[in-house]
């Protein structure tokens, strides 16, 4: 099986490649940056392309990528600001006319990972058939480019999987997510870490587990889908620090109330996994 992985020298990408390549698939994968990709351990084992989604629209996608069998897109650019305009004036017609563009010319098979802020500002369990309500431009956004795919498989036959990530966490994670500023300052030895309330219940999944999600779905389910990526659990933000300093016997203390409250997310909401 071939696949495709886009935003491949990303958090998930990077561990959806580790994982793909313990199975007998062909992996091509994509960034914009092969500077990052080099030093990825997985580098001499796939078929690296640079790429930018907002280059030449004139190419023949699919068979630049090599004909993939499955396309698994996770590029996105511009996080972590989720309100800035630009998710929408950009990042929604790069996208969409990248994808579509290799489905034009022949893929048939196509997961691209969406966002539990589409549900927008709503608290409690979220269903994958709720009826969407994004309240920011990172969300909206998301929820516009899976409405245009939807319409587009009138005119063209392709399976869509449309995965919804929740709070994931690990290895790769970006620097400014509330788990690597953690670890971090346990590996510092910092005397507090600053976090908010922590009142807020949120669904928290390894990324590891994401990872394996990811690939029932993509790779072995041969017809569209809406799913959350999710653990179904809901847990408090505090109580998740709480584990982490727990497993990792530290002795650094909370610092509680130090930040406010995000106005993009809901107090209380979490995912029900399919």
């Amino acid at each position: 099986m071939r696949i495709l992985v886009t935003g491949a020298t990303g958090f998930i990408g990077s561990n959806l490649i580790e994982s793909l390549l313990m199975f007998d698939h062909e992996i091509i994968a994509t960034s914009r940056d092969s500077s990052k990709a080099i030093k990825k351990t997985w580098y001499n084992n796939v078929t690296f392309i640079e790429f930018n989604i907002q280059g030449d629209s004139s190419l023949n996608l699919f068979e630049y990528f090599q004909k993939p069998d499955i396309i698994i897109h996770l590029s996105w650019s511009g996080l972590p600001n989720y309100n800035s305009i630009s998710h929408i004036e950009n990042n929604l017609w790069d996208n969409y006319y990248f994808l579509k563009n290799l489905i034009t010319n022949g893929a048939t098979n196509i997961t691209v990972t969406g966002t539990c802020f589409e549900y927008g500002m709503d608290n409690g369990e979220m269903f994958s058939s709720r009826v969407t309500n994004p309240s920011n431009s990172y969300s909206i956004a998301k929820d516009t480019l899976r409405k245009f795919l939807v319409l587009l498989q009138n005119e063209y036959t392709y399976n869509l999987k449309w995965l919804r990530l929740f709070y994931l966490f690990g290895e790769f994670q970006s620097e400014h997510s509330l788990y690597r500023q953690l670890v971090q300052d346990i590996e510092n030895n910092s005397e507090y870490f600053n976090m908010s309330a922590g009142e807020q219940i949120r669904d928290f999944l390894p990324v590891e587990e994401a990872v394996k999600q990811i690939i029932k779905f993509s790779v072995e389910t041969n017809s569209s889908i809406l799913a959350n990526i999710c653990s179904g659990k809901p847990v408090s933000v505090r109580s998740f620090v709480e584990n982490i300093i727990y497993e990792r016997k530290s002795k650094i203390k909370i610092n509680l109330g130090h930040f406010k409250y995000s106005d993009f997310e809901p107090l209380a909401f979490w995912g029900r996994k399919e």
